[in-house]
Parts: C-alpha cells; structure tokens; sequence
C-alpha cells in the first residue's frame, strides 16, 4: 500500500503523488485506476463520456507509460480495496489523539507498515501484501526495478508534509 498525504486535492497535488509513487515502487507501473475527481481526469468537468487525455495527471500518466483509467462514475464499489482501507485507517485514526501533526504521521506510518507486513489479506489468498509481492518478484523479475524486502527502506520522511510509505 502507497500512502501519502496532500494538502488539497488538486490536479498538482495528483501529479505529486504519481511522480513519488513512480520514484517509490518497486515495480515498473503499467495500469492506473483512479475516481473520477477533478484531480484526476477532466471527464465530467467536459460533460465528455471520455477524458479528452489533456489533463495534468493523463499527461503525466502519458510521460510515464502508464495506461490511466476511471471507474465507472458513482461506483465506489468498483475501489473497493481503496475504500476498505480508507476506512480501515479512518477506524484507527479515530481512536487515538493526536499531540500534533507528526504523531498523526507516525500513526498513519505504523499503521501501513503493519498492513503491509503483517495484515494477511483475503484478496492476496491470506497473504501480506510484502508476501505477495515477493513471490510476483520471483515469478516475474522482470516487471520489477528494484528488489522486494521487509525492509521499510521505501518510507520518506514521516514529519514532512508530502510523506511517502510503501511497503
């Protein structure tokens, strides 16, 4: 799981995310999903039934090679995970106080190391998450540009604004 925060949601703060999930996976990106918000496509914006491919986070996909799709509007089921976790993490951030912005985000960081490491999930055959993607990392090396560990070496820092953490 990939999770960084952003201040507002924007097609900028979009772009970001991408730029940094692309820098932090360890895997070579080929397909996107997101919702259909303005931050990511300007679909509904144009009153188009397809995305006219010249928004800020299509043509940042475009550089990157990878293929940008939406979901079906008013369908959140279709981001089930997304929103599973969503709401998982919003559970657990609601039963704690926090003394400030930083131990919010050392919350939020414990919280994606212990899901990603530890947290076997149905949807990967009762398996983590890191479990899973070691074993694509064996089956098929050549999807990956850096190599899979325990390790949480792909977590930025958790006291600045734009914090990454993938596991």
């Amino acid at each position: 799981m990939f999770v960084q925060i952003k201040p507002n949601k924007t097609a900028g703060a979009a772009r970001a995310f991408l730029n940094a999930l692309q820098k932090a996976a360890p895997c070579h990106i080929q397909t996107i999903l997101t919702d259909n918000g303005s931050e990511f496509t300007d679909r509904l914006f144009n009153k188009q039934k397809h995305p006219s491919g010249e928004h800020e986070f299509d043509l940042r996909c475009a550089e990157f090679g990878i293929e940008h799709r939406l979901t079906k509007p008013r369908s959140p089921q279709t981001n089930g995970m997304v929103e599973r976790f969503n709401g998982r993490i919003s559970d657990e951030l609601a039963t704690h106080r926090f003394e400030s912005g930083a131990d919010l985000a050392d919350t939020r960081e414990r919280y994606v190391l212990l899901y990603n490491q530890h947290l076997p999930q149905l949807a990967l055959q009762h398996r983590t998450p890191i479990q899973t993607m070691k074993e694509w990392q064996k089956q098929h090396p050549g999807l990956f540009k850096k190599h899979v560990s325990n390790r949480p070496d792909w977590t930025f820092s958790p006291h600045s604004p734009d914090s990454v953490s993938m596991m």
